[in-house]
């Protein structure tokens, strides 16, 4: 197993541990990798010191505010996942055409989640119909 530190398009910086970097490369290109905070498929490695402890050194484990926001962060956002499939409809790739329905009347009015590209969701925006994308965080720590 492996560790990077991974930066976003927003410059967000996490980490995420990959099988070997060959495993790193292939789902990097695939774009399956996101940020944790905003979703963002746009992704590079952050730069990284390497950590070797002089002998006998013993490091305390990280304590600080921005490991516990993020945290925070994953957990609201997994509660929010959880609030959307109990309470929304999901109409996986279809979900640019139902939105609009919805938008203009021609079907019940509900929640909805599901996949848009970018262009389907600017193109949403340009309508007036209202959507928001959220990183989609997995429901289990595997």
């Amino acid at each position: 197993m492996i560790k990077y530190n991974l930066k976003c398009e927003n410059s967000h910086i996490f980490e995420a541990w990959f099988k070997n970097s060959a495993a790193y490369d292939e789902q990097s290109s695939r774009k399956v990798i996101s940020c944790a905070l905003c979703g963002s498929h746009v992704i590079e490695k952050a730069p990284m010191a390497p950590s070797v402890p002089k002998k006998g050194n013993r490091k305390k484990p990280l304590q600080n505010t921005e490991t516990k926001q993020v945290a925070a962060a994953i957990s609201a956002l997994k509660e929010i996942r959880k609030a959307v499939e109990e309470n929304c409809d999901y109409v996986g790739n279809q979900f640019a055409e139902e939105a609009r329905k919805i938008h203009y009347g021609e079907t019940d009015n509900r929640g909805i989640y599901g996949e848009t590209t970018e262009d389907e969701r600017a193109e949403l925006a340009d309508e007036g119909v209202e959507v928001a994308s959220l990183p989609w965080i997995p429901t289990s720590d595997a």
